[in-house]
């Protein structure tokens, strides 16, 4: 059972979601608070750009108010949104694919605040210590699209293949190979990290297989969404 602010025991997930569905208007708003930072990190990581990753969420959440008086509950609720989560940044990754440039992944303004980039040259070379984070997610940007999420869902939120395959709807063998192909893409992409002079290898995030550990309040069934990432690699 879920807790409130206080240790005060609260709605479960799926009681949010049906008390919605039956016309509880707070309902979603409390489900959505419950999970948002994860959800938004998702988002972030998958497409690097701060304003379309708000903007995806925003699709995400407004599919999963609508459409939730047809979850089954075959599946963890938080399983079944990050899945609309991910298909939403998907989908605008590839809206954006004909695009000859990528943008700068979660760029900064000038006051150095993360946000969207402005405009003018991206730096030929960042300085070391305060950009080797974003040389990475430039590098990770450059990933095709079903790579990327599942690389961002395995190593950087943590979640196990299992769960992954859950959000994507494809089996967990598709999961480990989107993985294996982005992690040697990265290793190209980044190699020049781990043998220049200047850039020791210890600085360099370490991409691991993945936390084998659940993350809390996430389920292990297949979700009941849209199936925009269903295809397997070759």
């Amino acid at each position: 059972m879920a807790e409130r602010d206080g240790g005060q025991p609260g709605r479960s997930d799926l009681e949010l979601l049906r008390a919605h569905a039956a016309g509880d208007r707070d309902a979603f708003t409390e489900l959505f608070q419950r999970h948002r930072d994860r959800l938004w990190a998702v988002a972030l990581r998958t497409i690097g750009d701060r304003e379309e990753a708000a903007d995806a969420l925003q699709d995400a959440m407004l599919s999963a108010h609508r459409a939730a008086a047809r979850f089954r509950g075959d599946s963890a609720v938080t399983t079944w949104l990050h899945r609309i989560v991910v298909n939403a940044c998907l989908d605008r990754i590839r809206r954006r694919q004909t695009h000859a440039t990528v943008p700068l992944p979660d760029g900064v303004h000038t006051d150095g605040e993360p946000g969207r980039h402005t405009g003018g040259p991206e730096p030929a070379a960042p300085a070391r210590d305060h950009d080797t984070a974003l040389v990475v997610r430039q590098a990770l940007a450059a990933l095709p699209a079903e790579q990327r999420a599942a690389l961002v869902l395995v190593d950087v939120q943590g979640y196990p293949v299992a769960e992954v395959a859950a959000m994507l709807g494809v089996a967990e063998g598709t999961v480990k190979s989107r993985c294996a192909r982005g992690r040697a893409r990265l290793a190209v992409l980044l190699g020049h990290l781990r043998t220049g002079a200047d850039d020791p290898a210890g600085d360099v995030p370490r991409l691991t297989p993945g936390n084998r550990r659940r993350p809390e309040g996430v389920g292990s069934s297949s979700g009941a969404s849209r199936q925009a990432v269903s295809q397997e690699e070759p």
